[in-house]
């Protein structure tokens, strides 16, 4: 303990030493600190009396520093007083500074330095420590100075002014910047950017002039004198952004990079109107290059120009008006395009000229302005691409006619192969096939172009681009190609229909081949789908739609000619049953029907079909079996069939020829046999959960088919 107090003891002496070195210390700096200060000022009025900036920048920065180590001390009369001389010296050196500069470069007359000056250029650094306004002040009435001689130059009333001279406009501000480079540029300090800022002042007086002028004299502006005077100036704007950084520009905002996209407008885009031939060749698809680094100097000039670009957009309106009476003239002059099925169905040369168009359209406007202009060439887009859909594509579909190309029931039962013609000719049918391939391109490339064009917009506008109406009417167009094949076909297959519906089949003795009109359906079928496969197929899906649509319109239509078919005889039902399986496996296989590969049928379209004729193969059953005794016959309906349907039972008994008294009976016994349908559920889904599986079917035709055999 006695230990623990004498260290305490020493361990109190030493601290207190240790307290009174600090102090010591730092009155010692403070008054020396004071020395500085106290020297510093009284230099530093002398030093500006005599005009010696380069000591004076050194010197003002070291009693700066100084004096805010005595903000604390404000309060001692002293301090303040010498705090007060260093902001009066400040004062004096800005003013005098300024009074320098506008003796060596009055704002008014053409006085100017025969080169750099060694007091401005000190001067220079001794504003970089005053007040930042008396820098910005040397800064105005330089670049003032320095411009003065352009605004005089290109007044408004001088021809040089006007924009087909715009030229010289900026080839003047090149030259002054090589001047002050040769002359100034060691005169300020580099980080004052002062070649830049001449260039920028030079800019924004530019831009306030050319606004007014073409105020002015709207009149006088046609398109290819404004697109002109925006490509020299986009020109320049580029030229600036290749010299300086844009450092100056305090609105400079950095763009965020597009999204990627897959649009085909992909190609570099920095090509203005002077590259309008090579912008003709481009090729649509052709994969994007590397985007060019964004311009802060874009639009500093050339946004004077965007009041004016309806001159523009009135242009491209006139000239795609045009473009469009050009391709219909085209059309009638050269006619519809030859057959070529090796290329699978070209898309129409007209399409790709149009899409080319409308990309140097985008191209240009879109370095005129992502505003407004933008929203009114979308607008023009969308004119055009609709007349392009009517005038074009379903303009020039080959019309139908009531004629059925000659056709009679007694030439069908002939089998005259070759004296059976479908409506359309093989010219027509390849340029249904071509106008369905062009809308296909149309669709899928007015959906990239929308894209191309809410990429190329301002973001507070992307929502008023909206093209999918355009698209909808490629689709009609596409539909009504599609529909037009289907109906061709179909009608082609009408007479051999009506041929089965006016034969008597209650006459027929035995069992034979397939019927003569079968064989007529399948020759028309083998002559127009593999030319219709063949020019769809780079739009494989549209020609699975029209094997669908012509399923679905066929078979109803051959089982409505199916109930025309009575009465039949037993030999008659197993002829027609024969028949009936014959066109069913023909459907099947007609997507690949004479192609040398052969391929799956798509599993939507087989069910169609499968379904359909299983339903044609049932009712026959059903016309085939015994009709007594009655309940039987009823009972073997409503398994075979499930249709709860009296139309379609009455049409069962006409075709086995049952007289009005005994068809009534069964009428009657037929509403009592029907199933009541189950709670919540729907009569006839229910019923036809108890239809035999096509497998089923298929595995009782190979056995009537044997059975024919053998009474053969």
């Amino acid at each position: 303990m006695l230990y623990f107090n004498f260290v305490k003891e020493i361990t109190r002496d030493i601290k207190q030493l240790d307290h009174a070195k600090r102090h010591l210390t730092t009155s010692i700096t403070t008054l020396n600190h004071l020395h500085m200060l106290a020297g510093g000022v009284d230099s530093l009025e002398a030093m500006t009396r005599r005009r010696q900036y380069g000591e004076v920048a050194n010197l003002l920065q070291g009693v700066v520093n100084v004096l805010e180590h005595f903000n604390k001390y404000m309060g001692i009369p002293q301090i303040r007083q010498l705090s007060e001389r260093v902001k009066a010296a400040q004062n004096e050196l800005g003013q005098q500074i300024l009074a320098d500069f506008e003796e060596a470069f009055p704002s008014q007359g053409s006085k100017r330095a025969g080169g750099p000056s060694n007091v401005l250029r000190d001067a220079c650094l001794v504003a970089n420590v005053l007040d930042p306004r008396i820098k910005q002040e040397i800064i105005k009435k330089f670049i003032k100075q320095h411009l003065s001689e352009y605004l005089v130059l290109f007044q408004e009333n001088q021809d040089v002014a006007w924009l087909d001279k715009i030229d010289r406009r900026y080839a003047w501000i090149k030259r002054q910047l090589v001047d002050y480079e040769e002359k100034y540029v060691r005169m300020f300090p580099a980080e004052w950017c002062m070649t830049e800022r001449i260039a920028v002042d030079f800019c924004h007086i530019t831009r306030t002039e050319l606004a007014k002028i073409m105020r002015t004299r709207a009149k006088e502006i046609e398109v290819k004198l404004l697109l002109f005077a925006i490509q020299r100036t986009t020109n320049f704007e580029g030229l600036l952004a290749k010299r300086f950084s844009g450092c100056t520009l305090s609105d400079t905002k950095k763009a965020e990079p597009p999204p990627p996209n897959t649009n085909p407008f992909l190609e570099d885009e920095t090509v203005l109107e002077s590259d309008e031939a090579t912008l003709e060749k481009a090729d649509i698809d052709r994969p994007k290059k590397p985007k060019v680094p964004d311009n802060p100097f874009h639009g500093i000039v050339s946004k004077c120009f965007e009041p004016h670009l309806y001159v523009y957009i009135e242009s491209q309106d006139k000239n795609l008006s045009e473009l469009i009476d050009r391709f219909v003239g085209d059309f009638k002059a050269q006619g519809p395009p030859k057959p070529n099925v090796d290329e699978g169905g070209a898309v129409l040369p007209s399409c790709a000229d149009l899409f080319v168009y409308y990309k140097k359209c985008m191209v240009q406007c879109s370095q005129l302005s992502t505003g407004e202009p933008m929203i009114a060439l979308s607008t023009i887009f969308q004119k055009y691409l609709r007349e392009y859909a009517w005038k074009i594509l379903s303009g020039n579909l080959p019309k139908t006619t009531s004629s059925s190309g000659g056709l009679t029931i007694s030439s069908l039962l002939k089998e005259k192969e070759g004296s059976e013609v479908a409506k359309f000719t093989l010219e027509e049918l390849c340029l249904i096939c071509s106008i369905l391939s062009t809308a296909e391109y149309c669709l899928a490339t007015t959906q990239q172009l929308e894209e191309k064009l809410k990429e190329k917009v301002d973001a507070s506008l992307v929502e008023r681009i909206n093209l999918m109406g355009e698209m909808d009417t490629f689709s009609i167009v596409i539909s009504n190609s599609i529909q037009l094949l289907v109906q061709d076909l179909d009608a082609a297959c009408d007479p051999a229909l009506t041929a089965m519906s006016k034969m008597q089949w209650q006459n027929v003795e035995h069992v034979g081949d397939q019927s003569p009109y079968v064989t007529s359906v399948i020759l028309h079928i083998k002559q127009n789908v593999p030319i219709i496969r063949d020019n769809l197929a780079s739009t494989r899906k549209y020609f699975t739609q029209f094997c669908i649509k012509f399923a679905n319109s066929f078979i109803p239509k051959f089982i409505n000619h199916l109930f025309k078919c009575k009465p039949i005889s037993m030999v008659g039902a197993e002829q027609l049953l024969l028949d009936t399986h014959s066109l069913k496996m023909v459907l099947l296989d007609l997507p690949s029907i004479g192609s040398q590969v052969v391929r799956k049928a798509p599993a939507s379209y087989t069910k169609i079909v499968v379904k359909g004729m299983t339903r044609a193969e049932m009712i026959l059953k059903v016309v085939m079996a015994p009709h007594e005794p009655p309940v039987v016959f009823v009972d073997n309906y409503i398994k075979l069939l499930a249709d709860c349907s009296t139309d379609t039972f009455q049409k069962i008994l006409d075709m086995k020829g049952l007289k009005r008294s005994e068809q009534s009976s069964m009428l009657d016994l037929f509403r009592q046999r029907l199933p009541a349908p189950p709670s919540g559920g729907d009569n006839a889904s229910s019923i036809s959960l108890a239809a035999p599986t096509p497998e089923q079917e298929s595995s009782r035709i190979r056995k009537l088919e044997k059975l024919i055999k053998k009474r053969l």
